[in-house]
This record gives C-alpha cells, structure tokens and sequence, in this order.
C-alpha cells in the first residue's frame, strides 16, 4: 500500500511547483510507471482520486499513468532482455550476471497547468 505514499509525494511535488510557478490549476499529471516497481496502478489512481480534493491546485487533475517496460543488462553477454518474461536469467548466455536497467521508476513525465496572468 505504498501507493497513497506515492501519492501524497506527487502532490507536494505539484503543490511546490505551483508556487514556484505561479500555476493556478493542473488539469492532468502525467506519470511514468515501471512495469516491475511494485505500483499497482488502478489502486494508485483511485488513491490520486481520493487524495486530490485536499488540494486546491490539483482539484480537477487527472491523472495518466504511462507503464514503462521493465528491460534487463547481462554483464557477461551485453544484451538486453525483457525483464518480466525471463527474470533474472538471461536468456542469451543463461548468465545470472543482470541488472534491472529500467522499469522500477516512478517519474512526473508532463503536467498540464493553468497560470496566474
């Protein structure tokens, strides 16, 4: 239930940004999702949903979730590979020598906003 965590990070970050910037209304957050980051992103929309109202700034804002693939480094090989369909084993050299290279993220990727004139 890390997602109402995230949640609550998000929308101090957008209620920082707004002050700084001078933003009076975000009409969507775009969100960068890993595939393997554990996130699940119904719940997590939900939580936006619930979350938000306590926020003047982020009242109306939707929020778009963008799932990032989770890909996979072999050091003894130099391929990658598709995390989620062959695990920590590469699937080239049967190494055990990886490393997550992406799909553990959770990053703002774009909002829409409104500024004061």
């Amino acid at each position: 239930m890390h997602e109402l965590g995230i949640v609550t990070h998000v929308a101090k970050t957008l209620d920082e940004l707004a002050e700084e910037q001078k933003i009076t209304k975000i009409g969507s957050v775009t969100l960068q999702v890993g595939e393997v980051s554990g996130i699940m992103t119904d719940y997590f929309v939900d939580c936006w949903n619930y979350f938000k109202v306590r926020h003047p700034v982020l009242k109306e804002a939707e929020m778009k979730i963008e799932t990032l693939p989770a890909v996979t480094y072999c050091e003894d090989c130099g391929k990658t590979y598709e995390t989620v369909k062959y695990g920590i084993t590469c699937p080239y050299c049967s190494s055990e020598r990886t490393y997550l290279v992406t799909g553990n993220e959770c990053l703002i990727k774009e909002i829409e906003a409104e500024t004061e004139e």
